[in-house]
């Protein structure tokens, strides 16, 4: 990637992904968060997994390990190591 433009197209590229992972994120914790809670006037003792409440093992423990791994894939396979030098799009005549 030796222009400035390819460049660009890079990172907006990478952008794109980091916050399309953070929007993933997001709603995966929004759903098993609110969506495997009981219910308010629910006041029975829930299923238990593992010691935890179906909503909180999937919202604050599965969810970060998954994302994390999806974070290391996306550094792995989509961001790219750019050079810090700035060359022109043109070639000099």
């Amino acid at each position: 990637m030796k222009t400035l433009s390819a460049r660009y197209r890079q990172a907006h590229k990478e952008a794109y992904w980091a916050i399309g992972l953070a929007l993933a994120y997001f709603l995966w914790w929004y759903v098993s968060a609110y969506g495997f809670a009981p219910a308010i006037n629910d006041l029975s003792m829930p299923t238990l997994y593992f010691g935890f409440p179906l909503w909180f093992l999937l919202s604050c423990i599965v969810g970060p390990i998954v994302f994390t791994i999806l974070c290391a894939l996306m550094v792995k396979f989509i961001y790219r190591d750019l050079p810090l030098e700035i060359t022109d799009d043109k070639p000099h005549e």
